[in-house]
């Protein structure tokens, strides 16, 4: 037997069954929404983790291809490792649940989700961040929710609660909201240059049908929920911070963490912790958690004096942003590139590109993206914080920051009409001290232009972090957050935008969650922000797209032909088209409607393809004019191949005003020669006359 509930949500029934299936999770709900069905699990450990000073949470989403009855690509044929999506919507699944469970918990905790099934009008990515919610809710695993989750679009300027997959691959607006039952508590939006007031209304819009959602999650936990269980806190005793207090008073802790180099404040608290090393020698207890008691020690006092003084660890004002300097083609012989650097945070942004026939191929769930034209990468090597780890290639966090800076530029690129390219930007960081993604969005857009990219408007990021008192009411705002601030703060609110609206937003938090005016006063913050980023540093290096593309790029140029001359072009076993390739060294791309990309370093070799797929695809008719070369020569004329694949003869008769007795007298193989069309003749074949050219031109 297994319990069954339902509810009404955005006009579709949302089902969970508990108890149904997977009995051994701690929790377990089997969840459809329409025709989407997600299997979302929750386990914990009976024991802490040795050895760690964090939560060790695991989330995923588990993309199977049987769910729109594909079977994996590849030689493998089964599922490989994750794709982006899923690793994103893992990331956006952790950010609100992580605050929800204890400080001091430091079980290991799985949260699994398994899609199963996908109704291409109910996106599973929703589906999986409720039935996650739930699954914790219900189970014995310590969490201070519930949390719920809501998608909102935007198409013709209507707000759509938890789109179809097609309005939200297609719509204005990709946001979504996580909440708690009094505050929201996480953010995520890809938006097509949406007013800050639009985005505010519908972020309270989700936040209103989330409590809708918190009350069925409660309603089922009140019937079905298993008790909590205890566990054993790795919290720091009170008396261990007294006593570190009478070693290092609060004063001697602020001097070392209040200075603008990161460098120094590390040494700072390196000094610390021996010097408290040396005085805990004997007391074994005490060394096994110095590391957790000083990092808290330096975040109370950071908060403290930020909270009550307003007073930052480099001396900044609550709204000043640190120094910048924006510079452009720093690196020769790439397409474009750009370096921003912020403070201690400095990134280097390189744009390359290329035919469309490298755009990237997308293999997932959502059958309306196949294929990504833009891409941004992020690299977060070990010596930007002068640490010394072996590249591994990108994890999560590099992959989530990409994808934000990502988001933030799609909006403002041209289309593949405007600009038929293919185009890659990879941001390089050199230097970390807080919100490199940002960087990385303003790198990215002045490296862009300076490729040549025609983007629409400029567009910039920053980020503000928060710290808060007892109430609601008492907290601080701030603008453009270092490390430390991220670390000891409550909140990383990343925005990006142009001058008109906002183009992205990540918000994650460390606390239950934001009240209305905080929202409202982050958003006003990084408003303010980019402007001036943009207006006095970004526009001063570089104000628009250059008007042609680096020379160092390849050129470009879009013709349309009949779709039912693709095949003259491509020849038979694609013998035309490679002929053209051979002869002009240009690459070409030919899309199914007719449209032929011709890519290539040299514009005369380009201007040469073109004529040739215009030649070849022209019906031709009497009097045209061509320059052709002599192929093959007979007793009754000459053949002439005018285009890759097309020849016309010139009887013997046609080739000079007077009578000549043989065709070699005058023509050999390989000789150029003009003629002009005279139409075909009885056997189809396309008649040439060189003589009568002049006289037709």
């Amino acid at each position: 037997m297994y319990k069954s509930y339902s509810m009404e949500l955005a006009g579709r029934t949302l089902t969970v069954d508990i108890g149904r299936v997977a009995a051994q999770a701690n929790g377990a709900v089997f969840i459809k929404y329409g025709d989407t069905t997600v299997l979302s699990t929750a386990t914990a450990a009976d024991k802490p983790r040795d050895g760690v000073d964090f939560f060790p949470l695991s989330v995923e989403f588990e993309e199977k291809m049987y769910s729109v009855g594909k079977i994996p690509g590849g030689f493998n044929k089964r599922e490989g490792k994750a794709s982006e999506n899923a690793i994103l919507t893992d990331r956006v699944i952790d950010r609100p649940m992580r605050p929800l469970f204890p400080k001091d918990y430091r079980n290991d905790v799985t949260l699994n989700n398994l899609v199963m099934s996908v109704d291409p009008e109910c996106r599973p990515e929703i589906v999986a961040m409720i039935g996650t919610a739930l699954a914790v809710h219900i189970s014995d695993i310590p969490f201070d929710g519930p949390c719920a989750m809501t998608q909102m679009g935007l198409v013709d300027g209507e707000f759509i609660v938890n789109p179809s997959q097609k309005q939200w691959d297609e719509g204005d607006l990709q946001l979504t909201v996580a909440s708690t039952k009094e505050k929201v508590i996480m953010i995520e939006a890809g938006a097509n240059v949406v007013p800050e007031a639009k985005m505010i209304e519908a972020i309270y819009k989700c936040h209103d049908i989330n409590q809708t959602l918190i009350e069925f999650m409660d309603k089922i936990r009140s019937e079905i929920g298993k008790p909590k269980h205890e566990y054993e806190s790795c919290a720091i005793p009170e008396q261990m911070f007294e006593d570190i207090k009478k070693i290092v008073t609060p004063e001697q802790m602020e001097e070392a963490v209040f200075t603008d180099e990161k460098q120094k404040r590390e040494a700072n608290i390196a000094a610390i912790t021996e010097k408290l090393e040396e005085a805990f020698a004997d007391n074994e207890e005490y060394l096994a958690v110095l590391g957790e008691a000083i990092y808290q020690y330096q975040k109370k006092t950071v908060r403290k004096m930020i909270l009550k003084d307003h007073k930052r660890p480099d001396g900044r004002a609550i709204n000043q942003i640190r120094p910048l300097a924006a510079e452009v083609d720093l690196i020769p012989r790439v397409h474009g590139s750009a370096m921003f650097t912020r403070g201690q945070t400095q990134i280097c942004d390189v744009v390359t590109l290329a035919p469309l026939s490298e755009i990237q191929k997308i293999d997932g769930l959502d059958a309306n993206i196949t294929t990504k034209r833009y891409m941004h990468h992020y690299n977060f090597p070990a010596y930007s914080v002068g640490e010394t780890k072996v590249s591994r290639g990108p994890g999560r966090r590099e992959i989530g920051h990409g994808a934000l800076a990502e988001k933030a530029l799609v909006p403002v690129l041209p289309s593949v009409e405007e600009f038929p390219y293919t185009i890659r930007a990879v941001s390089e960081t050199f230097e970390s001290n807080g919100s490199t993604s940002m960087a990385s969005t303003c790198a990215s857009c002045m490296s862009l232009m300076a490729a040549g990219v025609p983007i629409k408007s400029m567009v910039a990021g920053i980020s503000c972090g928060l710290v808060t008192g007892d109430t609601d009411d008492d907290f601080v705002v701030l603008t453009d957050i270092q490390g430390l601030e991220d670390f000891f703060g409550d909140m990383d609110f990343k925005v990006t935008g142009t001058h008109e609206g906002i183009t992205a937003i990540q918000m994650d938090i460390k606390i239950h969650g934001l009240t209305r005016p905080i929202v409202e006063e982050a958003i006003a913050r990084t408003r303010e922000a980019r402007l001036y980023i943009m207006d006095e540093v970004m526009s001063k290096a570089i104000a628009e797209p250059r008007k042609e593309v680096n020379g160092w790029a390849p050129k470009i140029e879009q013709i349309t032909i009949d779709p039912s001359k693709i095949g003259d072009v491509v020849g038979q076993k694609g013998k035309t088209i490679n002929e053209i390739i051979d002869r002009t060294g240009v690459k070409i791309d030919i899309t199914d409607d007719g449209a032929v990309s011709v890519c290539g370093t040299d514009k005369e070799m380009i201007a040469k393809a073109i004529d040739m797929i215009r030649i070849i695809t022209t019906d031709f008719e009497q009097g045209q004019i061509f320059e052709g070369t002599v192929v093959s020569i007979k007793e009754f004329g000459a053949f002439i191949e005018f285009a890759p694949g097309k020849e016309g003869m010139v009887h013997i008769s046609k080739i000079a005003n007077e009578r000549i007795n043989r065709v070699e007298d005058v023509l050999t193989l390989g000789d150029k020669v003009k003629v002009v069309c005279l139409g075909k003749d009885k056997m189809g074949r396309i008649s040439f006359s060189m003589k009568d050219v002049k006289e037709e031109a």
